[in-house]
């Protein structure tokens, strides 16, 4: 199978360079200064057993690929907020035997949060989900880089809204030929509800920098219970912390190239590259959206969320607010969400 990489940043870029050392056939679309850096000097990605530089196919749009092959699979690594665009982009592209990619190929999403499946279905008939446990950075155009060992990265997967089949077996032998376990389970969406929860703190870190301390650990537990109660309030199932460390394991362990510490995760390296954008719609909003729906209050969530968007929107520099002052913004929307309830009828 040719693996189409759409969106060839920290993860994308990452899952591709691993699959093309292990000589899978790889496409990577990026998009302008990384887009640049790759098709000049190729994909340079950095693990725990070495540095590579990928010369790899690059493109920006479908069109510069021309027809699709029956063989291809769509690996879906754009943030959910962009997505959207990407689907539009390449369902309709046409594929070698008759039909269209929409039509006839598999599309994996590998994104946090769990919306992208959604969109999806709506172009394609073949939907896999994909949980995505992976320690991995994108920065600097042209260069990726993923600390996690002795495996890069753990990838359940699995259709959507759930099963099993031939394809998705296929993918995960492929990428554990390529250092990257992946469990196909029945049940891919229990997985990734149970990422969402852990992914809420992704607001915390993008805007007062890494949960080192009591403050902030505690307030991401704060953000956490509210989504378990929504989660409960809306009976969709997610694993546990606990079903999830023990699936980890001693798999992948963060090995850090310098000894230095780890980087942000995907929301502050959004901000550091300056995006404008960010992916807390569909994660600590997910768990907004939810409590609307299900009329659970989430203050905490509501809050990150906004002050998430307004860094983005804004480019403020990440890591630049102090804890104290996200904790009285937090308390706000506490204190509003508590006169609202006042005021509901009974």
């Amino acid at each position: 199978m040719r693996y189409i990489i759409i969106g060839a940043g920290a993860i994308g870029g990452t899952v591709g360079g691993r699959l093309a050392e292990s000589g899978h056939d790889v496409v990577l679309v990026a998009r302008g200064a990384h887009y640049e850096a790759v098709r000049e000097r190729g994909l340079r990605v950095r693990t725990s057993d070495g540095t590579r530089e990928h010369r790899l196919p690059v493109i920006q749009t479908p069109a510069e690929l021309g027809e699709l092959r029956s063989d291809d699979v769509l690996f879906l690594a754009v943030k959910t907020q962009d997505c959207e665009a990407a689907l539009d982009a390449w369902s309709g592209r046409p594929v070698a035997g008759g039909g269209t990619a929409g039509e006839v190929l598999p599309l994996v999403c590998a994104q946090n949060g769990v919306e992208s499946e959604r969109i999806a279905l709506r172009r394609f008939r073949r939907v896999y989900g994909m949980c995505v446990w992976l320690p991995a950075t994108h920065v600097e155009p042209g260069s990726v880089s993923a600390a996690g060992a002795p495996y890069t990265g753990i990838l359940h997967i699995g259709r959507y809204p759930k099963g099993t089949d031939g394809t998705a077996r296929l993918v995960a032998a492929d990428l554990e030929k390529s250092k990257l376990l992946a469990p196909v389970v029945a049940d891919v969406m229990r997985w990734k509800y149970g990422k969402l929860l852990s992914n809420l703190a992704n607001a915390i870190e993008a805007v007062t920098g890494p949960l080192s301390g009591d403050e902030a650990v505690a307030l991401y537990r704060r953000a956490r219970a509210e989504g378990e109660a929504v989660l409960a309030a809306a009976g969709i199932e997610a694993v546990s912390e606990q079903e999830q460390k023990e699936t980890r394991g001693d798999r992948i362990r963060f090995e850090p190239f310098d000894g230095s510490e780890r980087g942000g995760g995907s929301s502050w390296q959004s901000l550091s590259r300056g995006t404008g954008t960010i992916e807390a719609d569909y994660l600590n909003g997910e768990i907004t959206l939810l409590g609307r729906l299900h009329g659970v209050p989430t203050p905490v969530n509501d809050a990150l969320q906004t002050v998430a968007n307004a860094f983005a929107r804004e480019r403020r520099a990440a890591g630049s607010m102090p804890v104290a002052e996200l904790l009285g913004l937090v308390a706000q929307a506490e204190e509003r969400a508590g006169d609202r309830a006042q005021e509901r009828p009974s």
